[in-house]
């Protein structure tokens, strides 16, 4: 009777032993599966990164072709670049495309601000206070903010009365939030220059913020521009020949740019920069062009969603056109 029982013992140990073993062993490939999804997430997201920044290298080599009929266009285009087992979007943006917050008058920030879901009781308080920030005097413009208001906000800062260094500085203005810096940070720039928007290469979000009813339809203008770029073949083919020439402007004259790269690979994993560049003086350089901003950006529309299918522009063997 004792020996049956030890032997049931045993039985019973051995059991538990085989139990647990087999609990570790399921913990162990449990984990192993994780460790290894993670791996590869990271691996795809790295190589997603790694293909997008090829395609900020070829827009910016596109844009300043020696032939000018065949460089790409900065006026919110969107390309798409087949590149091995991935396709990459690319968006390009002329800064003088945008309206410049050091240099456009109240009238055009009137426009901008109007444009976005601000109160519109607000509105003027918020462009004068833009105004007051850039401008060099502490006088005060209609419902305005110098000193004296950031004080009385509690604000642990002043006007800089000084132009706008980036545009993330106009986040710090008084009356600004985050939802309507959101809303107007693609169309603006402190890089242009000049007081008014060159219409030839806005985008069609500037545009549309810009527009007032005494002004051209921007549909119409945005179908003239169109056949207008269908006159000139173009083919990325084609053109890779020509890459790494290019005159000192670039195209119509500008020379500060933003790029949106997007790449998407056959895992579905996608990497989005950002990159605002400018024309180099000196060709005898190592790079065309010197970086000014860089961003990877994680959150926004997609370059592959509906929305941008508008600006897509396919490339052919003989010409380039929108769909």
């Amino acid at each position: 009777m004792k020996k049956r029982t030890q032997t049931g013992l045993a039985m019973v140990i051995v059991i538990w032993v085989l139990s647990l073993l087999i609990i570790m062993a399921g913990s162990f490939s449990l984990s192993m599966r994780r460790e290894t999804v993670v791996v590869s997430a990271i691996r795809d997201n790295a190589e997603a990164m790694a293909v997008a920044e090829s395609g900020l290298v070829i827009a910016a080599q596109m844009l300043w072709l020696s032939e000018e009929s065949k460089r790409w266009h900065a006026d919110g285009s969107v390309y798409s670049v087949p590149y091995q087992d991935a396709e990459i979007r690319v968006r390009l943006f002329s800064e003088q495309g945008k309206i410049d917050i050091n240099h456009a008058d109240e009238t055009l920030l009137m426009a901008m601000i109007s444009s976005t879901s601000i109160d519109i009781e607000k509105q003027q308080a918020l462009v004068s206070a833009i105004l007051d920030w850039r401008d060099h005097d502490d006088l005060i413009h209609i419902d305005g903010a110098e000193k004296m208001q950031y004080e009385d906000a509690n604000l642990a800062y002043q006007p800089a009365n000084a132009k706008f260094q980036q545009i993330d500085e106009l986040q710090m203005v008084l009356g600004m939030n985050a939802k309507v810096f959101q809303e107007i940070e693609p169309l603006i720039t402190v890089f242009s220059g000049q007081g008014n928007v060159n219409k030839s290469v806005a985008s069609k979000e500037v545009l549309q913020a810009i527009s007032t009813p005494d002004s051209e339809d921007v549909d119409d203008l945005m179908q003239q521009r169109l056949e207008d770029s269908q006159m000139m073949s173009s083919s990325f083919e084609a053109s890779q020949e020509d890459i790494g020439g290019g005159n000192q402007s670039g195209s119509n004259g500008n020379s500060v740019y933003t790029i949106i790269s997007q790449a998407r690979l056959s895992t579905a994993a996608e990497a989005t920069v950002k990159v605002t560049v400018k024309r180099s003086s000196d060709t005898r350089g190592a790079t065309p062009y010197q970086v000014l901003g860089y961003q990877q950006i994680y959150q926004g529309i997609s370059l592959f969603s509906d929305e941008m299918e508008q600006f897509l522009v396919i490339l052919q063997d003989e010409s380039e056109r929108r769909i």
